[in-house]
């Protein structure tokens, strides 16, 4: 499998702090973490919104908007990928039931 996202999440980090006019990531980034949030909810409501109509190509660079502006709200928090994967490679195998049931259990009632 690629790399591409991991080279991406480097390159996001090498925006912060960068000059805002120089990078639309150093911008978002500039901006706080909450537009970053925000900016990836758009943009996975656009995924949503081509998904639900069937529209294949314009899902796929939505799909790649939506990973990019995770990995910038990620950066914003200082959440590495690298975190992300090992939780998904820990997770590898387990049933998506267990998985959620053990995460409850140890959650305060909501």
């Amino acid at each position: 499998m690629s790399d591409i996202l991991t080279r991406l999440a480097a390159t996001i980090e090498s925006r912060k702090g960068a000059d805002p006019e120089s990078s639309w990531t150093a911008r978002l980034l500039a901006r706080g973490p909450e537009k970053a949030a925000e900016k990836f909810g758009e943009e996975a409501v656009e995924a949503i919104i081509a998904a639900a109509r069937g529209e294949r190509e314009n899902l796929t660079y939505e799909a790649a908007d939506v990973l990019y502006h995770l990995l910038v709200m990620l950066a914003a928090r200082d959440v590495a990928l690298a975190d992300v994967l090992a939780e998904l490679e820990r997770r590898e195998g387990v049933s998506g039931v267990a998985e959620k049931a053990a995460r409850e259990n140890k959650l305060p009632p909501r």
